[in-house]
């Protein structure tokens, strides 16, 4: 199918509430989102970069500035399908999120012209998904028991809390003391901590977490599997996971036993594919992770989540975990799973005027 253009919308969706990492607090969620426009029709994509450079080096302003003057322009330059976008743009080094919000748009465009859905195309076994919530750095311990206990009576199957130095042993012996040994329980450092840390991180050892999610530097994988070998804790890693050959390398080093993937972290839901399938090969379990994605990347996340490598629930959150109001018809938590889309594509469009709601700027780039 040959592009005819693409518009590039910037919205600001506000959260329910403040969610704080070891990396910062985000009241509001920024976002590009992408439409390309086809001679087979239009399809939608989610660019999950953050407004600053925080999680990663990429960024709202800097994702929007490389898709209009490299990757949007290089798309136009002839037929595409999906599998063709990430080769296209493969000259042009880094700014995964970016191209693979514009693979997602092309794929949506390409799938809904074939009357697929996103999960049939990815190789979903299952029409629905288990949900996990991620539970951010909270004032007080109270604070977050009231926070974890809501969460479980809404149905979620596991929690995830976010830890920091000074915010990691505490918390997690608060948790299990209150609701107990079944309950699915992990924690997400985002690279806080070093390999100087390694006595504090074993003290986590005694609460049976599922995994400590990237708990070092992002480049270090050594210090990763240093750290494998000296904690009972399985070891998983999200912002080092930016390729199916760094999934396999960093489980070649032993630097992990779980993985979680995020489709705009690895270029795309098509090299997110490829990095299911090396952790498969390998017996790693896999799980998707979340970015607080409005109600189009979740469409996609859930349809990746069914996939048969991700047996460990995911970051998929009901909407109404972020937002009062998505800008599509809200994904809502049932026995603690998610529905698979089963529609064309994503399964997903925005709603208008929701959307109109939420839209700051919009740029169409072509003819």
């Amino acid at each position: 199918m040959k592009p005819n253009g693409v518009e590039l919308l910037r919205v600001q969706m506000p959260l329910v509430a403040p969610f704080r990492t070891s990396f910062g607090t985000q009241d509001v969620r920024e976002l590009l989102l992408i439409r390309v426009v086809t001679t087979n029709g239009e399809g939608w994509g989610e660019c999950v970069t953050m407004e600053e450079p925080l999680y990663s080096s990429e960024y709202v302003d800097g994702a929007e500035h490389v898709l209009r003057n490299f990757l949007v322009p290089a798309l136009m330059e002839g037929e595409v399908t999906a599998s063709r976008v990430a080769p296209r743009l493969a000259r042009f080094k880094g700014h995964r999120m970016a191209k693979a919000a514009l693979e997602m748009a092309v794929l949506d465009a390409e799938l809904r012209s074939h009357d697929l859905s996103f999960a049939t195309a990815l190789g979903s076994t299952r029409d629905s998904v288990p949900c996990g919530v991620s539970v951010g750095i909270m004032d007080s311990v109270p604070q977050l028991l009231d926070a974890v206990g809501g969460y479980l009576d809404a149905g979620y199957v596991r929690i995830k809390l976010k830890i920091e130095p000074g915010w990691d042993v505490e918390p997690v012996r608060a948790v299990r003391e209150r609701f107990g040994d079944d309950v699915l329980l992990q924690v997400d450092a985002n690279t806080a901590y070093t390999l100087s840390d390694v006595s504090q991180l074993a003290r986590l050892d005694p609460f049976e977490l599922l995994l400590i999610e990237q708990p070092l530097d992002e480049e270090d994988l050594l210090g990763h599997a240093e750290l494998a070998r000296r904690i009972r804790t399985p070891i998983c890693l999200d912002e080092s996971i930016v390729s199916a050959r760094s999934a396999a390398d960093a489980i070649t080093l032993g630097a992990c036993r779980i993985v979680n993937i995020k489709p705009g972290r690895v270029g795309g839901y098509l090299e997110a594919r490829r990095v299911h399938d090396v952790c498969a090969a390998h017996g790693i379990p896999v799980w998707c992770g979340g970015m607080i994605e409005t109600g189009l990347g979740r469409a996609a996340n859930v349809a990746l989540a069914s996939l048969p490598g991700f047996t460990l629930p995911g970051d998929t959150s009901a909407s109404d975990r972020f937002y009062r109001t998505d800008i599509t018809e809200p994904f809502v938590l049932k026995d603690g799973h998610l529905s698979v889309p089963q529609g064309p594509g994503l399964g997903v469009t925005p709603i208008p005027d929701l959307l109109a709601e939420v839209t700051t700027s919009t740029v169409w780039l072509g003819s």
